[in-house]
């Protein structure tokens, strides 16, 4: 055991010898493994750190969150067809409440788009949602300052109003937006409250929001649209018996009969992620189709390599097997050399990837992270490319006759 290690050990020297002797070729060798790996790598990197960043983002729509609306999120099906959809109203929203037995907790919303003004401020094209008291609970939103509506404002049609943080910070600047009066759409309205600053979803500014009593805004801005119905469940595991009970409330309540399809959608964030993922996967398997192409490339470029190197080593290879060494050594010997290049390629290729990764994350609005599968897996294919077009030049390098290896000029 001992001789060997010995002798695997001698072998290893021979091959960063040889390998450091001619530095240039060697590196020059390594290109197409550094492409290949680099391409795995940073491609996976890149949609690591947008996976991470999209989760973020979506989290905040709820994943126990259901939406019964108009529209589906996700559909191959004609856009017309879903536009000549009847609008979803209230009266809709009040039948589900009423008869809806899975422990949820259940709210109307509808917008517009209003300028909003403050003396001589003004911002245009806001969107303006109308709200009931649950929706602070259902929309997961915390007040930085004030108080949300209570169930006695939404009754009397109160205008009052909770304004999301850029709108604070846009329209007051020092000032205490509490207790001030902004006009919405030329109707004025008290501010009881301020948002606490929420980010971007999708590339929609959060925080560009004011909500105002939904009484309030059917009111003064017209009670013909369509609302969405939002529905949190209690418990995660109900989800799908939830899904069914609103489904069924939703068709007693708009009178479709068994024969007739749904005129309404119930979507939900599971119905992002898989779209997201089936994307994302497209370009998991497109990079690593490159990747592989880049590799197949880097490994016939080590192979004809390994054949000049062997060519060029026939006196080596003649004194070596003449003191003793076997066909499996000298064999051995050019298999390693072959599995150090491509290996030297990929942890460069890595280097590389966690480079352009640090320089992605500073410089772009994406953020990127090297996921540790992806540095194993860059560091085996080029191990293995290796090993592969190793093989033959060894083989080659081990059949070689001593005496015309030593006659070699």
């Amino acid at each position: 055991m001992i001789k060997l290690f010995i002798k695997v050990k001698e072998n290893i020297i021979i091959a960063l010898n040889a390998l450091r002797d001619n530095k240039m070729r060697a590196v020059l060798t390594t290109v197409g493994i550094i492409i290949g790996v680099l391409t795995v790598v940073s491609v996976a990197s890149i949609i690591e750190g947008l996976n991470k960043g999209f989760a973020n983002q979506i989290s905040s729509l709820g994943s126990n969150t259901l939406y019964i609306q108009k529209y589906p999120w996700m559909s191959n099906e004609d856009w017309f067809k879903f536009k000549n959809r009847p609008n979803l109203k209230m009266s809709d929203f009040e039948y589900v409440q009423k008869h809806l037995k899975v422990n949820a907790d259940i709210i109307p919303n509808t917008d517009t788009r209003k300028s909003i003004k403050y003396k001589d401020n003004e911002l245009t094209r806001i969107r303006v949602t109308g709200a009931v008291r649950l929706t602070e609970r259902v929309d997961a939103l915390a007040i930085e300052e004030g108080r949300f509506f209570t169930d006695g404002e939404i009754s009397r049609k109160k205008q009052n109003a909770v304004i999301g943080w850029s709108i604070k910070d846009k329209l007051f600047d020092k000032i205490d937006p509490i207790g001030q009066r902004i006009l919405i759409g030329g109707i004025a309205y008290n501010i009881i409250g301020v948002l606490e600053k929420r980010g971007s979803l999708f590339g929609f500014n959060m925080d560009d929001i004011v909500y105002i009593p939904i009484t309030a805004l059917f009111k003064n801005y017209g009670s013909h649209r369509s609302v969405s119905i939002m529905a949190r469940i209690e418990k995660a595991e109900d989800i799908e018996k939830a899904k069914d009970e609103l489904r069924f409330l939703m068709r007693m309540s708009r009178g479709i009969r068994p024969s007739e399809e749904d005129n309404f959608s119930i979507n939900q964030q599971a119905i992002l992620l898989d779209t997201y993922n089936k994307l994302t996967g497209g370009l998991y398997t497109a990079a690593i189709g490159i990747g592989a192409l880049a590799l197949l490339v880097g490994g016939i470029g080590i192979m004809n390599i390994m054949l000049v190197s062997v060519a060029e080593r026939k006196r080596e290879i003649g004194i070596r097997k003449a003191l003793g060494a076997t066909k499996g050594m000298i064999s051995f010997q050019f298999i390693i050399e072959s599995i150090i290049i491509c290996s030297i390629g990929g942890i460069i290729a890595i280097g590389l990837s966690f480079l352009l990764s640090i320089i992605i994350d500073k410089v772009t609005p994406f953020p990127s992270s090297v996921p540790l599968w992806s540095v194993i897996l860059g560091l085996s294919f080029s191990s293995l490319v290796g090993l592969f077009f190793g093989i033959y030049p060894a083989r080659q390098a081990a059949k070689l006759n001593p005496i015309d290896c030593l006659h070699y000029e």
